[in-house]
């Protein structure tokens, strides 16, 4: 089958961030998020710990050790941004300040519920810290995951077997093979990959899969 790559699905992911949004990027693939931005767009990214106006990823040799974001990453800061503490950032996370929030997974169930912290202290993240807060505060909550484990195994699933950090949060996914958006009806696929078919997208993925409404 034909999979996005990392930078690919980040690169997608950003092409539906509207104009003007306010937008969280989680830890790990999410933070690729912010390499991709439109010239006619401007996209105003926030970090957990304390950062507003993140910019992309700095090119080797050019990184200011006193600039990361929540996963320990170094950034760039664009014209204007700026620098606060962990209330002022939790209480705009919190407070409904953030338009989009794009979050990593390791499962997702077909109503919205996330699962992307793990109790093994091996695994990462080892604990749920902000994502809960992004989960119910930012106004839609953008997924990206790879569509199935290491072992081919379904992510996307008819109830998460995980701890949940939030119940009923995700708007879209955003995977390797599809694009799927989570509606009343179950999920509904927005745009397959490649010369990926929904009879084998559905093959990998355990809940019930919508086709797309131009099919």
């Amino acid at each position: 089958m034909f999979r996005l790559s990392s930078e690919d699905m980040a690169r997608r992911v950003a092409e539906d961030i509207p104009d003007g949004s306010y937008v969280n990027l989680g830890i790990g693939m999410p933070t690729r998020v912010a390499n991709f931005v439109a010239d006619d767009k401007q996209v105003i990214y926030h970090s957990e710990n304390g950062i507003l106006g993140v910019g992309p990823a700095p090119k080797p040799g050019e990184e200011n050790t006193n600039l990361i974001n929540a996963g320990k990453q170094y950034v760039t800061l664009l014209p204007g941004g700026c620098y606060f503490d962990n209330a002022e950032s939790f209480a705009m996370m919190r407070g409904g300040h953030l338009d989009i929030a794009v979050l990593g997974a390791f499962q997702v169930a077909e109503n919205g519920d996330l699962a992307n912290w793990a109790t093994n202290e091996d695994r990462f993240p080892p604990a749920v810290g902000g994502a809960m807060d992004l989960a119910v505060g930012a106004k839609k909550l953008f997924v990206i995951m790879r569509h199935t484990t290491r072992e081919n195994e379904p992510k996307i699933l008819q109830r998460c077997t995980f701890p949940l950090t939030g119940m009923g949060v995700v708007s879209r996914i955003f995977t390797d093979l599809s694009v799927l958006d989570v509606t009343p009806e179950g999920l509904r696929v927005i745009e397959l990959f490649g010369s990926n078919t929904f009879e084998e997208v559905q093959s990998l993925t355990e809940a019930r899969l919508l086709p797309p409404l131009n099919s």
